[in-house]
């Protein structure tokens, strides 16, 4: 019990999660880190090419909410945000876009590991707004169940020179829930 204390005093790791327009499924990750990851984890969201309006996919919020978790401050942002020099430094780097789908991915310069979680945009599912909503809910939860296993890593593994390795690696457990 004394290690999980112990990593606790040392700062959170910093994770930002980027996708093109910031509204949907780096939103979501950035929500469910910040609630799951306790004071180990602290998580960021931006995009290459945010939302003008600055407001996440109200769906996303909707899902958030119905899965109990706090949609306080989050707006979508340009990853320009976190190159400053006043900008939290990040340990590592998830990309959630869906490269099948033809996106760019935004690549990020600097020396934070990095993965890529590859999901699909639940903002293009077309349907009545119940069924575009159960998108939303499905892509949460596959982000969660990554998420969890991210979180659940020993701290040998959540090390600056391990880190990437061990976020990519979960980039291959299948996350299809029922």
């Amino acid at each position: 019990m004394t290690t999980s204390h112990a990593h606790s005093a040392h700062a959170p790791l910093n994770v930002l999660f980027l996708c093109t327009h910031n509204s949907a499924r780096s939103i979501l990750a950035e929500a469910l880190l910040n609630h799951l990851g306790g004071n180990r984890f602290r998580a960021f969201s931006a995009g290459s090419s945010p939302r003008e309006n600055q407001q996440p996919n109200p769906l996303a919020i909707r899902a958030l909410q119905a899965a109990g978790v706090s949609t306080e401050g989050l707006h979508s942002k340009s990853w320009d945000v976190f190159a400053g020099p006043d900008a939290p430094h990040m340990d590592l780097i998830i990309t959630v876009c869906d490269n099948a789908a033809g996106e760019v991915c935004p690549v990020w310069p600097g020396r934070p590991a990095t993965a890529h979680w590859g999901y699909p945009d639940p903002s293009n599912v077309e349907g009545t707004e119940e069924e575009r909503l159960r998108a939303f809910s499905r892509t949460l939860a596959a982000i969660r169940h990554r998420l969890e296993l991210l979180i659940s890593l020993p701290p040998a593994k959540l090390a600056k020179r391990k880190l990437g390795e061990s976020a990519q690696a979960l980039a291959t457990t299948p996350t299809q829930v029922a």
